[in-house]
Formats: structure tokens, sequence, C-alpha cells
């Protein structure tokens, strides 16, 4: 059923003009992304969508009983108001439902044969279950916790930082769910747990969805069509991030040359697809259904569980092994050493070791605040730690962040590239003309004798990231660059970035992004803990969640148990770090249980091989299975255990 439908739609700004003879269509169960270059009008049919922006030609229809909803960009909330109070606000009607329907059920309780009071607890049955608004208390503890806005649940919400409202205002429209629910870049200040959180619900509530974003992953994960905003007209393509790059390819393939360099970047982006993306998504489709089994198969056999949590960190973990290798033919340009880093009593990096070598590629994760652009700033110099060392190197670094600090608003385009005059710049190594190097940074001709404070916050990103690969720089320390940028320029940037000869340290929430460039990560866990792994940043996601999810099976299962069989829990000694034999444990453990797994798969080829049973004897081999599958089991629950105490010493 069609809730939203634009006929012939024309929208001018000034004397430029955005979108001529646009028609669209919004089904009820659809989630729609809107993409397209930065100034393309995107932002412009959103708002003519929602009402807010009257179009200069055509016709909006609009379902009459629906209500449209959208994230404002700078949210505005009541004076005095706290974060739950100004949610609960906002929910204010689904409240007053909740009241009246438990109100008129009392009613019909006494008066069951009443035809008005049974047609209105239906009516708002009804619509509790649409909003799936029965347990608002618990959505709205869940959501101030996944959003981390409980530490200030309490606290008046205008004091709250720009990211945070938004947060905030998030929050109130997915509890809300309302009939149409637009999103213009409601990913930017989440960190990568939260965009997974936001993910869950959008699927798990079917939202009628119409989001702007250039999260590849977020898009990826939850549209099921694309409308891309292009020549002030609209393309739509069914389907994700994937597909939406098969079929633009074909309809690229079909149009005029001047399309080529986009083409190029299609095609590079659909062969990372399909030479990665695929392959991992099988095997983690694969993994994700074995920990769904074991929740039926634990309640008979709970050592499953056991092994599976052991197979998962060590796959977690065993990319950290084969990561070393080759760092000796690397040359060294940080050495850090037992790093310590605190602020306000808040530990953001403790006893922090690690090298950052030449061609490395380092995406640093983690949750908002655990401490991420902190080890920048140190590996900059900006700020000295609290103990340990940063030894550097000679070489000469290129910083980004959002301030764009490198950037004189008053010069031209031309000006900051070409200061000393003429029109050639050195672009790492190679010399271009200006006009040709901006225009691959999709700025064209014309821009190049405006200034930068004329440009928007996209525009004047694209300058900054275009400035830093004419420096001649051996490293690259990047905050956030994919901020502001929409896809086809973050195309550009990753082209740049892997075609960059040096080290890379690089702050990013893009799952996508960090799939991509990088080739090490480096994880604030928080309080103080960084972990290293050289895995994909998605694959590491997935096997940490299907880890959760095995510790909260397992402790269903206890508390099954526990329910059976009261036992006085014994009162334990707090440590405060693990004991020489357990560390020792720790270390060994790993590669024992692997060294068993290789002797089980031994004995169970030689008991489908005749002449290899026959030859040591039926019962000696099955025998040898039930010894070795014995002590396999023993080590695996001494290794989750000595994880566990690693955990809780954290």
């Amino acid at each position: 059923m069609a809730l939203v439908g634009l006929f012939n739609i024309a929208k001018n700004y000034d004397v430029k003009q955005l979108l001529k003879g646009v028609d669209f269509q919004l089904n009820e169960g659809e989630r729609v992304a809107i993409v397209g270059q930065n100034g393309c009008g995107k932002s412009t049919l959103l708002k003519i969508i929602s009402g807010e922006v009257i179009a200069d030609e055509g016709t909006r229809v609009l379902d009459k009983s629906i209500i449209i909803d959208a994230l404002d960009q700078n949210p505005k909330f009541t004076e005095g108001l706290n974060v739950r109070d100004a949610i609960e606000n906002e929910l204010a009607d689904l409240s007053n439902a909740k009241k009246r329907y438990e109100k008129l059920s009392e009613l019909i309780a006494e008066d069951f044969e009443n035809k008005k009071l049974l047609d209105e607890h239906a009516n708002i049955s009804n619509y509790l279950d649409h909003h799936n608004a029965w347990n608002l208390d618990d959505k709205i503890e869940r959501v101030l916790q996944e959003f981390k806005l409980k530490e200030y649940e309490y606290r008046d919400v205008n004091t709250l930082s720009g990211g945070e409202q938004r947060r905030v205002a998030l929050a109130s429209l997915i509890l809300k769910k309302p009939d149409v629910l637009l999103l213009d870049e409601p990913t930017n200040h989440l960190d990568v747990y939260m965009v997974e959180f936001l993910e869950e619900i959008l699927l798990k509530e079917k939202f009628t969805l119409l989001i702007i974003s250039h999260d590849r992953h977020f898009i990826n994960s939850i549209v099921t069509r694309i409308v891309e905003v292009e020549n002030m007209n609209i393309y739509s393509y069914e389907g994700g991030y994937d597909q939406y790059l098969v079929l633009k390819e074909a309809r690229m393939q079909s149009m005029a040359k001047t399309h080529n360099t986009l083409l190029k970047f299609l095609k590079k982006e659909e062969e990372w697809l399909s030479r990665g993306v695929k392959a991992r998504l099988t095997r983690n489709q694969g993994r994700k259904a074995r920990v769904f089994e074991l929740r039926d198969q634990a309640k008979k056999d709970p050592t499953l569980i056991k092994k599976m949590q052991v197979d998962l960190e060590r796959e977690k973990k065993s990319f950290n092994r084969d990561g070393e290798k080759g760092m000796a033919k690397k040359k060294m340009l940080f050495d850090i050493e037992n790093l310590h880093y605190a602020i306000a009593g808040k530990n953001l990096i403790e006893d922090f070791t690690t090298r950052i070598l030449q061609k490395d590629r380092i995406a640093i994760v983690g949750h908002n605040g655990s401490g991420k652009s902190t080890l920048l700033k140190l590996l900059l110099g900006r700020i000295k730690p609290n103990k340990g060392s940063i030894n550097k190197g000679e070489f000469k670094v290129g910083y980004f962040d959002q301030h764009r600090e490198m950037l004189d608003e008053n010069k031209t385009i031309l000006d900051t590239f070409c200061p000393d005059g003429g029109d050639i710049v050195d672009v790492m190594g190679k010399n271009m003309h200006v006009f040709a190097y901006m225009k691959s940074f999709l700025f064209p001709e014309e821009y190049m004798l405006k200034k930068l404070k004329m440009l928007s916050g996209g525009e004047k990103n694209r300058v900054a990231l275009a400035l830093l690969f004419t420096r001649k720089v051996d490293c690259l320390i990047l905050d956030e660059p994919t901020n502001d940028l929409d896809i086809q320029t973050i195309n550009i940037l990753e082209e740049k970035l892997l075609n960059f000869s040096g080290a890379l340290i690089f702050v990013s929430h893009d799952r996508y992004f960090i799939d991509k460039i990088a080739n090490k990560l480096l994880i604030f866990k928080g309080n103080g803990v960084v972990e290293e792994s050289f895995q994909e940043y998605s694959e590491y996601l997935l096997i940490e969640k299907n880890i959760n999810d095995l510790y909260e099976i397992e402790r269903t299962v206890e508390l099954a148990s526990a329910n059976t069989k009261v036992e006085q829990p014994k009162e334990k000694k707090k440590k405060t770090k693990l004991s020489y034999k357990d560390q020792r444990d720790l270390e060994r453990l790993p590669d024992l249980i692997e060294e068993l797994e290789a002797k089980i798969k031994e004995i169970n080829a030689c008991l489908y091989d005749a002449k290899c049973y026959e030859e040591k004897g039926l019962i000696n081999v099955t025998n040898e299975l039930k010894r070795v599958e014995a002590e396999y089991e023993e080590i695996s629950e001494r290794y989750l255990e000595v994880l566990e105490m690693e955990e809780e010493l954290r």
C-alpha cells in the first residue's frame, strides 16, 4: 500500500535547479535509502516528502491517516526536562493509550456486552500493537543503555552535547514508531555498537523507513531499495548496496564515456565485494546458525557451548599471531611501550604496548568516549602520556580532523593548492593539473576561484582530504575521515588511501570503510584495555556478538540448573591479577587445544579406514578417541575458565 507519492516534482534554490520531473512512491513496509553526491538534492527530497519544504511544481499525495516523523539535525527540547523525561514526553500519546486500555479492560469486566467500550478497546489494542508499545518502560530502559544515555538519565537534556541530544531524539523516534520514519544521516554521532542496535530495532519493529546515509554497511543491512538522486531526477534500484552496485554498473555501461570514472569505482567496489564480503557472509551465516542450534542442544549437553566458545575465542585471537609475520622487514615508525593515559579519574589507555610500522593501515575502533582520538593526540605529541613512552622515528606526518585546521577559509581552492602560483600539483610523486586533480574529488572548474568559506562542510572536507595527498608525508593520521562525505567521495578517498605507500592510522565507525582499508585493528574495549586484531572489523564484531550470545545461553542453562539444585555460594577472594599458573595456561592452552583437535581428526580418519583400525585394533583406536576427547573437554573448560578470569580483572 502506497503511503506517500510524489508526481512530477521540481524544486529550485536560487538559480540552481535541484529536482525536475521527479516521481516517487513509498510503500508500507519499505526501507528506502536515498544516495547521491553532496548538494544533489537528497535532503530537499526528504523534506518535500515530510512536508517541511513545498515543491515549486508537482504534487505530493499523502495517506491522511498516517503520521510521518523525522530526525531533526538540531533537536529542540522543552526547558527543564531531564533525558528520561524528554523521551517519556515524546511517548505521552502511547502512555495515555496504555492507561486508557487498562481502564477500559476494567470497565469491560463489569459490562462485557457494551459494544462502544469493546470497539474502543479493540481500536486501542490495535494502536498499541502497531507501535509495539505494551512494555514501554522496558524499551526506554534498553534504549538508554544501548545509546549510552543511562549515565545522563537525570541530567538536563539541554546541557548535553549536540551528538548526545541527537541520540535522545533518535531514541524517542524509534520508540514512538511513526507510520513513516525519515532519518537524515542517523549513524552520525553513533559508535558501531549503537549502529548495530539501531539496525536491530529497525528490522525487528518492521519500520517503514526513508533514510539518507553514507554508511554502506548500514544501508546494506537494512534497506529494501536504493533511490539515487542524479541529474535532477531519481533512479531506483531494488535491494541493498551490493545489488545497487550491480544494477548501477549495468546502467552506467549503457551510458556515455563521461561516466568512465564512476564506472571504474563501481567495478572496484564490486570486485572487493565478490572477493571478500560474500565469502565472509557465507562463513558468518554458518557460524550464526551453529550458535542458534546450540540454544536447543545446550540443555542436553552444555559442553557444546564450551567447545563453541573456545573455537570462537581462538578464532578471534589467532589472527594476532599471523599478523606479526614480516614485522622485521618493515621500517618502525612508532614504538609504544607500557602506555598509560587517564583523565578526570577515568582510565582511557592502560599498559598498552605495540609497534606501528611502515605500510601498516590501522583502524582505531571502539565505543564513543573510550579514548580513540586521545591515542591520535598522543601519537601527534599534542598531549603527553601519564606513564610509558612513544618513541618516534624520523618521518613526516599528515593529519586530518573534523576541524580542518590545515585550511585557510579566506583562500580560494586554487590558492590553497598552488600558493606560489601556477596550476600544477604534486600528488604522491606525480605532477597533475590542479583542475584535473580537483575534478577527481568532484569539484568542477568553476569552483577553483571560490573561497573556502563559501563551501559546505562536506565540500571543505573534500578539499582538506585532497590537500592531504599533495603533502609529502610518510604517515597519515585521520580522525573520522568519512564524516560528511557522500559515497562517491568515500570511494575516491579509499582509492587514494590504498595507493598511499606510507602508514595509515585512522579513527572511524564506518565498518565498510574499515574492512576495505585496514589491515590491523586497535580495539578500545573500555577501562583502558586496548586489544589488537588482524581481522576485518565486521567479522570481529560478529564473532564478539556470537561469543556474547553463547555466554547468555550458558547463563540461562546455569540459571535453569540452579532452580533445580540450590547450593550455598562460596565466598571467593577477589583477585587483582592472574596467578603464574593461570597466565601460563592462558598462553599455552590454545596451542594444546589445536593439537588435540588435530589428534581427534586423525583418529576419526583412522576409524573410517579399515586398514588403519585393523592394524591398530578397533578397540584400541576407540579407547584412544575417548581419552583424547575427554582431555580436550577438560582443557577447553580450563581455557574458558582463565579467559573469564582475565575478563573479570579488566
